[in-house]
């Protein structure tokens, strides 16, 4: 079916359930940030295939809400459908909310699948819907009803991570979390986050796109955890590995029952960020809503996952140099384009030891594509590599030693003046943040002007974080922690920066139409020196990869920022260079010279 007979197959059933509106987000039943084939039934209903966005459908009206990632994709595969782009944060967009309760009338129904709801934007719809006397039906999954060939959930096997790259047990995991959830006065503790539990139980899966974790739900008591899972995916390693912290399996979506089946007595302890609204509704017994304390647990790494994660980088930080060779090298000498480079990006990867899989969705963006902050190339949106102009490129790289997250902006051929002012400027604030010394306890926010400063000088700015805390080989975008201005609740950033906390440093420029400029590194928060001052704080850089003199203009730079970037190159040419051929060691012998 076309995506206009799939939306009139889903209004002759909603008119046979007196449904107003039907709500399909971009979401599976954990609030994953990309999600597997199963659950793709927001790209299903309105043909758009980009990882973020809303579709409601009425009687006589369809639209998708998206952000400015994705308004050329969107206005692209929207085109023809009948469904309307609603582009969220412009002009006089309305919220989902705002537009439902101007459309649908008193005692008419909402409806959506509940599971793939969050419980925060649950109880939302419940307050401004309600409001207006609006009826919510929240366990209608009617994409299922009318999606035939729909894909089956994932069976692919999951896999145990060795406490070699974990650095601690199973037991030792769950000791902790008991402990917290007694603080918290819970008896038991649901978790439905997937990066959670495979941290806590040391497994990761191959469920969700890109990200290597297991569906699942966990219920963890004093005595022993429920895990709700595909038993057919788990090896004997794993089962083995079960037992012996007294892990009970259960099938996937037997949590719904088994959740309302909780005696009076207890407490659950829940994360209100990490629930889906379903879930919520079935909980019958006493709440205590709280931060699931796995989440500052996983933040703060242990040596030997750092270990293993400064490992991982050396890795990326080779098939990175060897893919800004051959970018520079070839560019003018046969077709690269945007789509095709990340085929070779992503081939110089797996060349690497212990390579799983690319850790989020490429962003290569050529010139003006790069202005559009988060474009992901499509076959429609492709284009050649040519010179005079910027491509850039935010990409990662999944290793059994963890997860990357790096950002490369290439010259090809020369630019002018102007845009080295402003690469170097980038460059500036990306080293402004990174060489920041600091007092324990301070938050992501009160750091972020370091980075900004440079780009504020110029009356510019970026409309996005400066940074984000980075999972070991489960979610890139991690909380609880990051670089930002003001204060997001949604994003879960907001607690003081720890110890082995692991966060991208990527300030950027982008002009509209023109080109867009990001420069990335990883940082590992450290102690310094403790004294009547209190615990100083520094950050330690573990990516290595040239940043592309060719956009840099020395006499914009102070000498201790010109010193700093000739130390860190001399630090990427020490430690990359051994593992590239004499001609990639020669040229980039040439790309880390002193400046």
């Amino acid at each position: 079916m076309t995506v206009s007979e799939r939306i009139a197959s889903l209004r002759a059933l909603m008119a046979e359930k007196s449904i107003s509106a039907y709500v399909v987000p971009t979401a599976d039943f954990h609030q994953s940030e990309y999600v597997g084939e199963h659950f793709k039934a927001r790209q299903y209903i309105t043909g758009f295939s980009g990882s973020y966005g809303t579709a409601v459908i009425c009687q006589d009206d369809a639209c998708l809400w998206t952000d400015g990632r994705y308004f050329f994709q969107a206005e692209q595969e929207l085109a023809g459908t009948g469904v309307r782009l609603m582009k969220m944060f412009v002009g006089d967009t309305p919220t989902i909310t705002e537009y439902l309760s101007d459309v649908v009338p008193s005692g008419g129904t909402v409806a959506f699948d509940g599971r793939v709801l969050s419980m925060g934007e649950g109880q939302e719809y419940e307050v401004a819907l309600g409001s207006k006397g609006i009826q919510i039906h929240y366990s209608e999954d009617l994409i299922n009803a009318i999606w035939q060939d729909r894909p089956a959930l994932s069976d692919k096997p999951a896999f145990f991570l060795e406490e070699r790259y974990t650095g601690a047990s199973i037991a030792s995991k769950l000791e902790r979390v008991r402990k917290a959830m007694a603080e918290y006065g819970a008896t038991v503790h649901a978790i439905a986050s997937l990066d959670d539990i495979c941290w806590l139980l040391n497994v990761r899966g191959d469920d969700i796109d890109y990200f290597p974790l297991l569906l699942s739900y966990a219920i963890v008591r004093m005595d022993g955890v429920e895990l709700y899972v595909n038993e057919k995916k788990l090896n004997d390693r794993i089962l083995n590995e079960f037992k012996k912290a007294k892990v009970t399996l259960h099938p996937y979506n037997d949590i719904y029952q088994d959740i309302q089946k909780l005696d009076a007595s207890e407490t659950l302890l829940i994360d209100p960020m990490k629930m889906n609204y379903a879930l919520y509704k079935n909980i019958s017994c006493n709440i205590v809503e709280a931060a699931n304390p796995t989440i500052l647990m996983k933040a703060m790494k242990n040596d030997t996952e750092l270990d293993n994660i400064k490992a991982a980088h050396i890795k990326d930080g080779v098939a990175v140099t060897k893919f800004m060779y051959w970018v520079k090298n070839h560019y003018d000498k046969e077709v690269i384009t945007e789509l095709s480079s990340i085929d070779k990006l992503t081939a110089l990867r797996a060349a690497q030891d212990g390579y799983i899989r690319d850790s989020f969705e490429p962003l290569c963006a050529y010139k003006d594509h790069a202005a559009m902050m988060h474009y992901s190339p499509c076959e429609e949106s492709d284009v050649p590599l040519k010179g005079g102009a910027f491509f850039l490129n935010d990409t990662g790289g999944g290793y059994y030693e963890g997860s990357t997250d790096i950002t490369r902006t290439f010259v090809l051929g020369s630019v002018d003046r102007q845009m080295k002012k402003y690469f170097t400027a980038v460059v500036r604030a990306m080293m402004n943040l990174s060489r920041a010394k600091f007092l324990y306890g301070c938050y992501g926010y009160n750091l972020d002007v370091l980075a900004r400063e440079p780009i504020w000088d110029l009356d510019l700015d970026y409309q996005c974080g400066t940074g984000h805390g980075v999972g070991y080989l489960a979610n890139v975008h991690e909380p609880p922690t990051g670089f930002r201005w003001y204060v997001v609740p949604s994003k879960n950033e907001h607690h003081q920066l720890e110890e082995g906390m692991v966060i991208t440093d990527e300030p950027g420029i982008y002009e509209d139409g023109q080109f867009g400029i990001r420069i990335e590194n990883e940082l590992i928060v450290r102690k310094g020196v403790k004294n009547k001052y209190g615990q100083f704080m520094h950050f330690e850089t573990i990516t290595f990869a040239p940043i592309d003199l060719d956009g840099i203009d020395p006499e914009e730079m102070s000498r201790s920022e010109r010193e700093w970037l000739n130390r860190y190159h001399q630090e990427v040419y020490e430690k990359i260079g051994p593992h590239l051929t004499e001609e990639e060691r020669q040229w980039l012998k040439q790309y880390t010279r002193a400046i």
